[in-house]
């Protein structure tokens, strides 16, 4: 599209507003630079274009340099003339001269000599009367491309953009500095969003779930899935790292998990499906420990696949600290190795009987001196207090937790599910 002193004035005021809306359509700075560059070289019907913005000392650097096909400039550095950039920089004053080579202002820079330049366009980035950088065009081969419109229409057009970029640039800069609040909140929104509603409510059994996230967020979950008549399906995870990528690789893991879990094979195929697809996903060598299980809920049976995470503690009606059966690993995290080996095992609940899962937090919960709950307070706590109902243990167990810690502020999220059969 090519700027035209014919248009009639409503024409060139919407063309103004869909540019501006283009550029403000997006916070990401890199995003907006290229919108801003791509619609100035076709309208401006340029053979090159650059913008440049200033750093503190006001020293113009490149940010995005453009062809009229839409391809990146290599070097731009030295195929422009600075002086023309600093020149408007400096001065807050626009520059359009239809012949660099006969221009007195210019014919003399080496620069402009050496690189050919004719036709040169140069408008400042102004916010609030604050220069904040430069959009420049030219054209090496074309004498008198760009007229007195051109520059009216770049200048407004730069008006827009300058604001745009200086929102992108704001965001990045308020980003940068409170990035862990803000993942720590968006990681939040997303893990709790994800997680189960309810808890299943079948006769029998007692089912409770607690999710504290730590100031630093990671990527633990929860989650109860539909198995086959008669079964009820648990699954907890912890994904490896902490933040943002953390919580958004759970949340692809949960799904993929879930997708897996659903079909006719054997827990073990299913949980290797999984692996298979995380794996495929897993661009940033992220993994996720992971222990799932099927409960048969008339004999109570437990089948489970226990992938890398802590061992789930099975509380039987016995005596003694014999009571305390470990569910140990039976396979490795999921996301590492494509064809890693799984292994099934069954264990079997009696009336009466609680299985605690948990993720690493709970063990790994820290207090003001540095101590670590760890888990022969789990254990010795889930053996003291392991005899109430499911919501009954979980809140004992939290509220231990949250005493031990007070008020220390905690690295790691903590994710508990407590299952009980209960008596007949």
């Amino acid at each position: 599209m090519r700027s035209d002193p014919a248009r009639p004035a409503t024409d060139r005021l919407s063309l103004l507003y869909h540019v501006s809306q283009s550029f403000n359509s997006s916070l990401d700075l890199d995003l907006v630079l290229n919108r801003v560059m791509d619609q100035v070289v076709e309208l401006m019907r340029a053979e090159r274009g650059f913008v440049m913005l200033l750093e503190d000392d006001g020293a113009p650097v490149f940010r995005v340099a453009r062809g009229m096909d839409h391809q990146t400039i290599e070097d731009p550095e030295f195929q422009i003339s600075r002086g023309v950039v600093e020149r408007v920089a400096r001065e807050g004053e626009p520059l359009l001269t239809s012949n660099a080579q006969t221009d007195d202002r210019l014919s003399l820079r080496v620069s402009v000599q050496a690189l050919g330049l004719r036709s040169i366009l140069c408008v400042p980035l102004k916010v609030q009367d604050r220069i904040t950088g430069v959009i420049y065009v030219d054209n090496r081969l074309q004498a008198g491309l760009f007229t007195p419109d051109d520059l009216e229409l770049l200048s407004s057009i730069a008006h827009s953009a300058a604001i745009a970029i200086e929102n992108a640039r704001l965001y990045r800069v308020a980003v940068e500095k409170g990035r862990m609040e803000r993942e720590m909140q968006v990681a939040r929104e997303l893990q709790a969003s994800l997680l189960p509603r309810t808890t299943p409510q079948v006769p029998g059994w007692e089912f409770a779930a607690a999710w504290q996230p730590a100031r630093q967020t990671s990527g633990d979950y929860y989650d109860f899935f539909a198995a086959r008549e008669g079964e009820v399906g648990l699954v907890i995870g912890d994904v490896s790292g902490k933040g943002m990528p953390a919580a958004l690789f759970m949340a692809l893991t949960r799904s993929i998990v879930r997708a897996s879990l659903a079909g006719p094979t054997g827990l073990v195929e299913r949980i290797e499906r999984a692996n298979r697809l995380i794996c495929a996903d897993s661009t940033a060598g992220m993994f996720v420990t992971l222990f799932c299980a099927e409960i048969r809920l008339a004999t109570g049976e437990v089948t489970y696949v226990n992938a890398g995470h802590n061992p789930p503690l099975l509380l039987s009606g016995g005596v003694g600290d014999d009571r305390l059966e470990e569910l140990h690993p039976t396979g490795m995290a999921l996301g590492i190795l494509e064809d890693a080996p799984f292994q099934q095992q069954t264990v079997q609940m009696a009336p009466g009987e609680l299985l605690l899962l948990y993720t690493d937090g709970v063990p790994d919960a820290t207090q003001a001196s540095g101590e670590r709950f760890e888990m022969p307070r789990l254990r010795r706590l889930l053996l003291e207090e392991g005899s109430g109902t499911a919501q009954d243990v979980l809140s004992t167990l939290a509220g231990s937790v949250a005493a031990f810690t007070g008020t220390c502020e905690q690295f790691d999220d903590m994710a508990m599910v407590v299952t009980r059969r209960l008596a007949r």
